[in-house]
């Protein structure tokens, strides 16, 4: 018998053509509870004072850090190709 672990199956993922669109989001109002986060993407306009959320996704405290883990690694590539990322000044609006 072998010691190594069976290999993990690929994961299929299906995405309906609406869905694969995308919608654009220059906002994002995190709120959560001992067992969930929820993100609501907006997008607020250029001298609006309004925000429309266009989706929520709502996920578990686990998969929520692996998210923040992934958008990590994935900015360090994205600097690391493109250079770094300017996050503009102070007088920018930050919602926490």
């Amino acid at each position: 018998m072998s010691d190594e672990p069976p290999p993990t199956p690929k994961l299929q993922v299906q995405i309906d053509d609406d869905i694969a669109q995308g919608v654009y989001s220059n906002l994002v109002l995190v709120n959560h509870t001992e067992n969930e986060f929820v993100l609501d993407f907006a997008f607020i306009q250029p001298s609006n004072g309004r925000a429309k959320v266009r989706t929520r996704v709502i996920s578990s405290p686990r998969h929520t850090k692996r998210l923040l883990q992934a958008l990590q690694k994935n900015l360090e590539r994205y600097e690391e190709r493109f250079g770094a990322i300017d996050m503009g000044t102070d007088d920018d609006p930050v919602f926490h």
